[in-house]
């Protein structure tokens, strides 16, 4: 194709992980497009400058993206690059995701101290997370551990656990892989055991919907079978109407067998405050119904009591 512009800019957080992503992004179009020039700014958004609260007590949606879409919105940046579970699903008018990359590991990854498996943890011990989903789903594997509040970048909560302050600490696996920590990670944790966070391990990028040479110069970066899952997941997230407040997980993924493809979602949401047992439900079915499954999944754990857990959340932050 022919370039339009011979300068854009790639808008991000400022973070290590996030930078690495506009970075491997930058790569993917320049490689696409040498004569284009590509820089990137960075941006600091509500989340990244409070670092003392968990994510669960600043609630609010959008807080590592809000700031990056404004600065889109101004077309002081032409182009948005998020982790997709970041993103909230509403999308201000004027801008949508029109690519999600190919996801890398979704799972949660489990590292300690001292080598000692989750099975293996004392009585007891610390394990530090910053998510409501994490805590739940620890719990309902070890009640008997101490779960304790866990913010910063990765370099960061790698940091804390050397110290001493954690015998474990659980994080995305994703994050660890495009860092080049994977070789700390004590053991993977299966999905069905602990279901990752709606678009984990998937690059979005977000643009204006009226930029047609943005929407065209990055659709060779969109990761179809990806895209399919996260689509899934966000319907999932859209009909439960959740935020950092209420845990909440589902994961999609599409299995291959004996020549067909089948798309299979699994989905949790959790009390805050352990009092209601975790609701838990899958479906399986057609790729071609992705979305539509997503959104049943979510009515089914609404259904099944997940609606008072919501209610309940909601009117304790009024």
């Amino acid at each position: 194709m022919t370039v339009k512009r011979n300068k854009i800019v790639i808008g991000t957080r400022g973070s290590k992980l996030a930078l690495w992503q506009a970075n491997w992004v930058k790569q993917k179009l320049e490689t696409l497009y040498p004569e284009l020039k590509i820089e990137i700014e960075k941006i600091k958004t509500t989340g990244d400058k409070i670092i003392d609260a968990p994510l669960a007590k600043i609630g609010g949606k959008g807080l590592f993206v809000k700031e990056i879409e404004e600065a889109l919105l101004s077309e002081r940046v032409d182009l948005a690059v998020h982790s997709m579970k970041d993103v909230p699903t509403e999308i201000p008018a004027g801008l949508h995701i029109s690519a999600i990359c190919e996801r890398e590991d979704p799972r949660d990854a489990f590292i300690s101290i001292d080598g000692k498996s989750l099975k293996e943890l004392p009585h007891g011990a610390s394990v530090g997370t910053s998510s409501l989903r994490r805590m739940i789903q620890l719990k309902a594997l070890r009640d008997d551990l101490e779960i304790k509040p866990l913010r910063g970048n990765v370099d960061t909560r790698l940091r804390k656990l050397k110290e001493g302050q954690f015998h474990a600490i659980v994080l995305a696996m994703a994050g660890l892989k495009r860092m080049g920590f994977e070789n700390m990670v004590t053991e993977l944790m299966p999905e069905d055991l602990m279901i990752p966070a709606i678009g984990q391990g998937a690059i979005g990028i977000e643009t204006r919907v009226d930029d047609d040479f943005i929407n065209e110069i990055i659709k060779p970066l969109n990761h179809e079978e990806t895209a399919i899952c996260v689509l899934s997941e966000r319907a999932f997230l859209s009909v439960m109407g959740g935020g950092c407040q209420v845990p909440l997980a589902c994961h999609a993924k599409i299995i291959k067998s004996d020549g067909a493809s089948f798309i299979k979602i699994l989905a949790m949401i959790g009390d805050p405050e352990g009092k209601i047992p975790a609701i838990r439900g899958f479906r399986e079915g057609s790729i071609s119904q992705a979305q539509m499954l997503g959104a049943e999944l979510a009515e089914e754990l609404l259904e099944r009591g997940g609606n008072k857990i919501v209610e309940k959340v909601y009117s304790e932050t009024k």
